[in-house]
C-alpha cells in the first residue's frame, strides 16, 4: 500500500508573524538573505526553522524525514 506525506510549508502570513516578533536586525538578515538567494521570505524563515530542529533539512518537507517515516510505515 502507497501512502502518501502531506506537504507542509509556512504560509507567508506565518512568517509575517515571526518576523514581526523578532528584533530588526534578525529580520533584516531573513530579508537580505532572502533577496541574496532570490527566495520569498517565508521559504527563509522556514529553512531556519527546519534547520535548528534537524540541521540536515532545508524545509518542513524532509525536516525529520525519517520520524515521519517510520511513523507512517510504523
Amino acid at each position: 500500500m502507497i501512502q502518501t506525506v502531506q506537504l507542509e510549508h509556512l504560509s507567508a502570513e506565518a512568517a509575517q508573524q515571526i518576523l514581526d516578533a523578532v528584533p530588526l536586525y534578525v529580520k533584516e538578515a531573513f530579508y537580505r538573505r532572502a533577496a541574496e538567494i532570490e527566495y520569498p521570505i517565508e521559504a527563509i524563515v522556514e529553512m531556519a526553522l527546519a534547520n535548528f530542529l534537524d540541521s540536515e533539512s532545508l524545509s518542513f518537507e524532509d525536516c525529520l524525514l525519517a520520524e515521519r517515516l517510520d511513523q507512517i510505515n510504523g
